[in-house]
């Protein structure tokens, strides 16, 4: 195999036994990065140099002894909304494109002790607000299967980065889909776990009460061998959970017979492209032969879910976003055309600071939490939040997890929906509820459409049994063996 497809659980054992080199890999990873970085641009800074010192430095702990770690020596590409020392974080955004972080997050310190090297910080949406990372301050990130079509968003760098073979791993985030979406997208694999499974502490905030930290692979295993690193509670994040524990990867291929899945069929009618709903109708073929049974299950409507998602976000993120104003944090508007007031420094910094949908959040953020306007709004949004919830709880008590799509359709052209920020929205149809829920949820291949687009869908699931419900995906995987087709190999044996 070549050694830049190689999976992450695998090139980490051979790296554990002295079997292949750290160097080698990162170095195969760099080589395939340089190839493909032009045409994707997947990334806003590659740490070459970093990287190949993280990588000897494994290989001569191996040498001596010593055990790296369970991801020994395997590059791991992380978003930029994520702090990394001394390796500059900017969120895609202009006003913060000098700042380097004085400490890593907690996801990237865990990364660090379990041997994995730090690749670069990969592309997004500013802020992460957006489906198609066209709303980076950098430029946008190219689908590898075609690169006129967005790779997904928010964590669009990320996918783009795994499914072109430019790292094994990547980290994303996900506020209301940005790791699942970009994953269907891209034709890998992401994993929303529970809110506060995985610590926040160096993720720059959007809405604190949706964030969280996911991991994306190429294939089942790898995906959660990555999230068994970086879960567990953490003193330095008070929202995270006390009794998030690891994955049993042993499980994966434990029987499904027992398993009992919802179809949510009102959710996936009204506004699913045809061709994903016959992919969708064939995964539940495929995986009824297997044995797994299906219930139809009976939900609200999801355009409620999206609504509410909008509201709260956007309230969130006009306040998170305050701190940017040109006196404590990031970019500082000139002096000549700033200086005439406190309120004229504001609104120059801002104003060149931000880009247009990040604008157009904090504005409608700042409206709906006005006085007047905020029991209307952000108040209504919370009860419908709760009824969601308990929507799902309910669910959950009949089924074991719930089989959507992850997006309504496959990946749409490069700026077919920019200026349409209502239909750039409904991207995000059928993976808010986790979000609002705070629900774990993982997305993977299930099949391509006529134009050779992988369509993803996602199990959505009770939180704490994810040893269970995850099966049907790893089953999938191994049945029609999607993770072995790629860009520039698009049939399989080719």
């Amino acid at each position: 195999m070549t050694l830049w497809r190689m999976g992450a659980v695998e090139a980490a054992g051979l790296i554990r036994r002295g079997e292949l080199r750290a160097a080698e890999l990162v170095g195969a990873c760099l080589s395939r990065l340089k190839d493909k970085e032009k045409e994707i641009h997947a990334f806003l800074k590659v740490d070459e140099a970093g990287s190949l010192t993280q990588a000897a430095a494994i290989d001569n702990l191996v040498r001596e002894g010593s055990d790296p770690g369970p991801l020994a020596g395997i590059p791991v590409a992380v978003k930029d909304n994520i702090c990394t020392k001394d390796l500059r974080t900017t969120c895609a955004s202009r006003i913060l494109k000098d700042f380097d972080p004085i400490y890593d997050a907690t996801a990237i310190q865990k990364l660090r002790r379990a041997g994995a090297v730090i690749l670069g910080k990969t592309n997004l949406d500013e802020f992460g607000m957006g489906s198609s990372t066209e709303n980076s301050a950098f430029g946008p990130t190219r689908n590898p299967w075609d690169e006129t079509r967005v790779p997904g968003g928010s964590s669009g760098g990320s996918a783009a980065a795994l499914c072109a073979g430019m790292a094994p791993l990547a980290l994303g985030t996900d506020t209301g889909g940005s790791v699942r979406q970009p994953a269907a997208f891209c034709g890998v694999t992401a994993f929303k776990p529970s809110y506060g499974a995985v610590s926040r502490y160096g993720l720059v905030a959007f809405a604190s009460g949706f964030d969280t930290m996911g991991s994306m692979a190429r294939g089942v295993a790898d995906c959660l061998q990555l999230y068994n690193v970086i879960c567990g509670p953490d003193s330095m994040d008070s929202t995270s959970a006390p009794d998030s524990t690891p994955i049993n990867l042993n499980s994966l291929r434990g029987p499904v017979a027992d398993l009992v899945l919802g179809l949510p069929r009102r959710w996936i009618e009204e506004g699913c492209n045809r061709e994903v709903f016959d992919i969708y109708e064939n995964t539940v073929r495929v995986l009824k032969e297997s044995g797994v049974r299906f219930q139809e299950i009976d939900m609200p409507k999801p355009d409620h879910a999206v609504s509410c998602y909008y509201i709260l976000t956007d309230a969130e993120a006009s306040s998170n976003l305050a701190r940017y104003d040109g006196v404590r944090f990031g970019y500082r508007a000139a002096d000549g055309e700033a200086l005439e007031s406190l309120e004229s420094l504001y609104k120059h910094t801002r104003g060149k600071g931000f880009g247009p949908e990040v604008k157009r959040r904090v504005i409608l953020g700042s409206y709906l939490l006005s006085a007047g306007y905020c029991d209307a709004y952000y108040l209504r949004a919370q009860k419908i939040r709760g009824w969601v919830k308990e929507s799902l709880t309910r669910a959950f008590e009949r089924v074991s997890a719930l089989l959507l799509p992850t997006s309504p359709t496959p990946a749409f052209k490069l700026g077919e929906r920019i200026k349409q920020p209502l239909q750039m929205y409904l991207s995000d149809l059928f993976t808010v509820s986790a979000n609002l829920s705070g629900a774990p949820a993982l997305a993977f291949p299930a099949g391509f459409t006529q134009n050779n687009l992988p369509v993803g869908l996602q199990l959505m699931g009770r939180p704490g049994e994810e040893e269970h419900w995850i099966r049907p995906a790893h089953l999938l995987e191994q049945t029609l063996q999607l993770a072995q087709i790629a860009p520039d190999k698009p049939a399989l044996g080719d």
